[in-house]
């Protein structure tokens, strides 16, 4: 299936780049068998520039977590979540996750082994 192309107002190779940072961070956080907040993640993004509750972020999120399912990485934005309350993954991961063919009847045990396949997969490299 197709994807219609968001319209994230950055240049283009700005906002591949900014994908190649947070990879790199997330994939780091992952091999620690760790998760990052939000708000942890975001300052280390100089690529392109977005706030914690930016709309944009979570597209931002989704695409990476869709090009790597794809490459058989596991949707490796598990990692990023909340820094309070249920420190995991706010709706529109699980919502992306569906859209991957993922079923999510229970949204944190889902949350649970998707971690756990996605620290798995990093640590083993």
């Amino acid at each position: 299936m197709e994807r219609t192309p968001f319209r994230h107002g950055f240049r283009e190779a700005d906002w591949e780049e900014a994908k190649g940072e947070a990879r790199k961070i997330m994939y780091e956080v992952a091999s620690r068998e760790d998760t990052i907040p939000y708000s942890d993640l975001v300052p280390k993004i100089t690529a392109v520039r977005m706030e914690p509750h930016d709309p944009r972020l979570a597209h931002f999120l989704g695409q990476i977590a869709r090009e790597d399912d794809d490459e058989g990485l596991g949707l490796t934005t598990v990692v990023v979540v909340h820094k309070h309350g249920d420190q995991q993954p706010g709706p529109g991961f699980f919502e992306m996750a569906e859209s991957q063919g993922r079923s999510i009847n229970d949204p944190t045990m889902f949350w649970i082994e998707e971690l756990k396949r996605v620290h798995d997969r990093h640590t083993a490299s």
